[in-house]
């Protein structure tokens, strides 16, 4: 693991991982052992009256489905993918495993998940366990653009909103190339820059500081597909859905903090106390064009040897 986060620094992992500092691993300082992310969620599920080793997809619903839309976009982005027969896939940028875990039950392959913050990894494990889909996944910390994987492995990858924190995104989609087999899909989640030229409201989920986020517009991002190899099938703008319901869950958090309710353990735990104002900026800058969603499938070329 240690030498997988080396190699991940020559990427940009050093930028990444302090940004999910709040998520990071235990730490001693002047008052003691501050607990790691695990720990802490667990601690927020008993405090809500729920067994931690016990979980059902809805208790966990606020910290393993951190994307714009939900299951609901997750579940959309797997009809699209229309997937038959697939039996291993890989989920990059995997955060706590909520897709992994998804896919796996929804298809009844096995699905091997990627990230390169440890804190999230070790959550994705203990998650997986909780709610009896551990033999269905694996949680891998590396970096994408250096996965630990054999060639021609995977039939399918998945990826959502991950590749706007990857700077080096040639080198991760070389590898995505490489792990597939040929004529394997890609299904890809994303956040892409609007049309609207106007610097981004910060901080969002993926950034604090500009130089942090990696957007590129929807046609930047088909073109960087295209010259790495693949075909796109299918494609479409899911702006106004993802507005929605970011409104939606906009108006639910205010709610929630107005009555000093307490709720499930949420995206909060994981991305700090400035969580609301991401959640906020994000949708302004949803509202004004500054970003906007796709989703889309892609297959990797089949050599002429395959045809």
């Amino acid at each position: 693991m240690t030498n997988e986060l080396n190699r991940g620094n020559r990427h940009g992992a050093d930028a990444l991982v302090g940004h999910y500092a709040c998520a990071g691993e235990s730490d001693t300082g002047a008052l003691g052992a501050v607990p790691s992310l695990k720990e802490r969620l667990r601690q927020a599920f008993t405090e809500a009256s729920i067994d931690p080793d016990q979980l059902t997809p809805a208790q966990m619903a606020g910290l393993d489905q951190l994307h714009l839309g939900g299951r609901g976009a997750s579940y959309r982005l797997l009809e699209l993918g229309e997937l038959s027969g697939v039996t291993r896939m890989l989920d990059v940028g995997c955060g706590t495993g909520g897709a992994s875990r998804l896919l796996a039950q929804a298809l009844g392959c096995k699905v091997v998940g990627v990230d390169i913050i440890p804190a999230f990894i070790d959550v994705a494990r203990w998650l997986s366990q909780a709610c009896g889909l551990s033999t269905q996944t694996d949680f891998l910390c590396a970096d994408a653009a250096e996965l630990p994987l054999a060639s021609d492995s995977i039939e399918a990858l998945w990826c959502q909103h991950a590749l706007l924190n990857m700077p080096d995104r040639d080198a991760v989609l070389n590898e995505w190339r490489r792990v597939l087999i040929p004529g394997g899909l890609v299904l890809l989640h994303e956040v892409v820059a609007g049309t609207n030229p106007e610097p981004l409201s910060l901080p969002v989920p993926w950034a604090r500081q500009p130089e942090h986020s990696h957007l590129e517009s929807r046609q930047a991002l088909e073109q960087r597909l295209q010259h790495a190899g693949f075909r796109q099938l299918r494609l479409i703008d899911v702006t106004e859905q993802a507005l929605s319901w970011r409104r939606h869950h906009g108006r639910r958090e205010q709610q929630a903090a107005a009555i000093e309710e307490v709720e499930l353990p949420g995206a909060q735990l994981l991305f700090g106390d400035d969580f609301t104002t991401m959640g906020r900026n994000l949708q302004a800058n949803l509202a004004n064009d500054r970003v906007r969603v796709i989703q889309g499938v892609w297959r990797r070329a089949v050599p002429s040897s395959h045809e």
